[in-house]
């Protein structure tokens, strides 16, 4: 069996060409099985011959379509499942709606209907008949046209509807010859329907959704398509009831577990956009600082400051400075441009000069110093202008923030933002492979289910097979027994007649049909030299006698049209001597009235029999 990536993406697009299937978004793994079954049953070896094959058999795809969509489904299939949805999902639907509204449901999927007659039973057991007639609306779906004419027919065999619980069949099924059908009065409730979940849109207002085992046949970017549709067409308190091999794992944006164990889910509301955004007030605090050149307020400062006037004479350096920096009162007075504070750690008299020119502070931030030991202190230093009353410069003030303290923290933020962010990174590496698993097992049990599923559909068209197999034998057996009953009357007939056969005068030759010897009386080995056990079972015309058996061919064949007959033949007995001899054909015929051979009497008439 040839099948490749590629041939069999040919096929899905020539299907969805020719006959307006799409199973591009079915899992390969299946439709590959379910391809080479079909295949293999036809006996094609090559896929290219398939193809061909189907263009000159078009009966040959409903067959085809058979094969891939399985329609494995059963009455109450997982009925611990169903009894909790009696129990926890239907009495909420019914709450929703004040016990008055119409209940919608639809089924997925449906195949040949046993999913949607259960449902209809569920509804009728937990709120009644009448509500039932009355309230619920049940539409089943499903893209196979043939599985759903066997559900609108709504009869199923007694082996079928062996999994509805007790009581329950009489209840709701009315037997028709060998087969149950649906109650009429309640089959107005139920409505099939084609539909395709890939291609057409959702039913809307649904309050409870089944599609069980019927997703798992999707990828999963199909799959996260049609949950999204399943989410617009549930109502905001409805369920979803999907099937033992599927999960939510991958698509709790749009619902979300109500009973995980029993696959029952609930739809997540997606809130609509916010029309307005909270308004936030801007406090604006008030960045005006007003510096007082005072000597006591300077030098208790908590920061390195000191004041040059508009001549470039430095003023004053308060405490803090004169500990960093190694200024002392000497330098009081003196030009700034000659202090190493002027040009280390920051070239400053560009500053001051841009500061007095743009007539507001200069800022420069992450100042290094090295301190000689290796260490590295780090100031934000500003430059800011002093102006009269009339806006005349007086001078500026320089201040030396340090932010040592500062910046280590903000670099060990960085780097355990850095360790966060890796640390963040890996353990999102580590949620995507857990969740790739997750969806890998989820795979593999919906592939577990599809292969159950396929082997469960082989098991029941052997067991189909295997019934007529059954019944066939039957029939021969009964025929074989006929026929050895027919054998054994024969037989007896002939044991009884061989002591008069043997006392008559006469040769007497009993053929059956296919003239084969069934009996030859002594007076026949007599005149012809073959004892019985000789001639026993061998074709008269083959024997080698002195009687001209070609010459009574077609008297026995008139004999065994019903027509007895008599006829006068030369013969040569067994010691070579002439013989004229009168031959009687007459009819064996059982007690039945069935033909079953000849009966030959020979009589010599004339000449010496010795």
């Amino acid at each position: 069996m040839t099948i490749t990536d590629r041939s069999i993406e040919d096929l899905l697009q020539y299907l969805k060409s020719t006959r307006g299937f799409d199973f591009t978004g079915y899992k390969r793994t299946s439709l590959q099985r379910r391809i080479a079954k079909r295949m293999a049953t036809v006996e094609v070896e090559r896929f290219d011959d398939y193809i061909d094959f189907l263009e000159v058999h078009p009966d040959e795809f409903p067959q085809l379509f058979d094969t891939i969509l399985i329609n494995v489904t059963a009455f109450f299939r997982d009925p611990d499942t169903w009894a909790h949805l009696a129990k926890e999902a239907i009495p909420r639907i019914d709450l929703a709606h004040g016990g008055v509204g119409q209940i919608r449901v639809w089924c997925a999927g449906c195949a040949s209907g046993e999913e949607a007659y259960t449902a209809a039973i569920v509804f009728a057991e937990t709120l009644g008949v009448t509500t039932l007639e009355e309230r619920v609306k049940i539409y089943a779906t499903d893209v196979d046209e043939d599985a759903l004419t066997t559900a609108r027919h709504g009869a199923y065999t007694a082996k079928e509807t062996d999994a509805i619980p007790d009581g329950l069949r009489d209840k709701y099924f009315d037997q028709e010859g060998s087969r149950y059908a649906f109650k009429k009065s309640l089959r107005r409730s139920v409505i099939f329907g084609r539909h395709d979940l890939v291609q057409d849109a959702p039913i809307s207002r649904v309050d409870l959704l089944v599609c069980r085992n019927t997703l798992m046949y999707f990828n999963s970017e199909l799959q996260s398509k049609i949950l999204q549709s399943f989410n617009f067409a549930l109502a905001e308190h409805g369920f979803l009831f999907l099937g033992k091999a599927e999960t939510m794992l991958s698509h709790n944006e749009s619902f979300t577990p109500v009973d995980i164990k029993n696959r029952l889910f609930g739809k997540v509301a997606h809130s609509p956009l916010q029309d307005r955004l909270a308004e936030l007030q801007d406090r604006s605090g008030d960045l005006t600082r007003h510096v007082q050149l005072r000597d006591a307020a300077i030098d208790a400062g908590p920061v390195a400051q000191v004041l040059v006037d508009v001549g470039g004479v430095l003023l004053l350096a308060n405490q803090q400075a004169r500990a960093s920096f190694g200024v002392t009162t000497t330098d009081i007075g003196r030009p700034f441009q000659d202090l190493e504070l002027s040009y280390r750690p920051l070239e400053l008299r560009s500053r001051i000069e841009t500061a007095y020119a743009e007539r507001r502070p200069v800022q420069v931030i992450n100042v290094d110093r090295n301190l000689g030991s290796g260490d590295i202190q780090s100031f934000d230093v500003v430059v800011a202008p002093v102006f009269d009353a009339e806006g005349n410069p007086l001078g500026v003030t320089i201040t030396f923030t340090d932010v040592s303290r500062y910046r280590r923290l903000r670099q060990e933020l960085e780097r355990s933002n850095q360790e966060l962010e890796t640390a963040y990174e890996e353990l999102q590496s580590t949620n995507e492979e857990l969740e790739t698993t997750n969806e890998e097992l989820q795979s593999t049990v919906e592939e577990l289910e599809t292969t159950n599923e396929e082997l469960q559909s082989s098991n029941e068209e052997l067991e189909t097979t295997n019934e007529e197999l059954q019944s066939t034998n039957a029939e021969i057996q009964a025929m074989n027994d006929d026929m050895r009953q027919r054998s054994s009357e024969l037989n007896r007939a002939l044991l009884m007649t061989d002591g008069v056969l043997s006392s008559l005068e006469m040769a007497v030759i009993v053929v059956d049909r296919a003239m084969r010897v069934l009996s030859w009386n002594e007076r026949a080995s007599e005149m012809w030299g073959l004892t019985a056990a000789e001639v026993d079972s061998r074709v008269l015309t083959d024997l080698d006698v002195g009687l001209p058996v070609a010459e009574l061919e077609e008297p026995i064949a008139r004999c065994l049209r019903g027509d007895g007959s008599r006829l006068t033949v030369q013969a040569t007995n067994r010691r070579g001597r002439s013989l004229t001899c009168t031959v009687s054909c007459s009819p064996l015929v059982d007690r039945d009235g069935v033909l079953q051979g000849v009966v030959l009497i020979i009589e010599a008439t004339n000449g010496s029999e010795d």
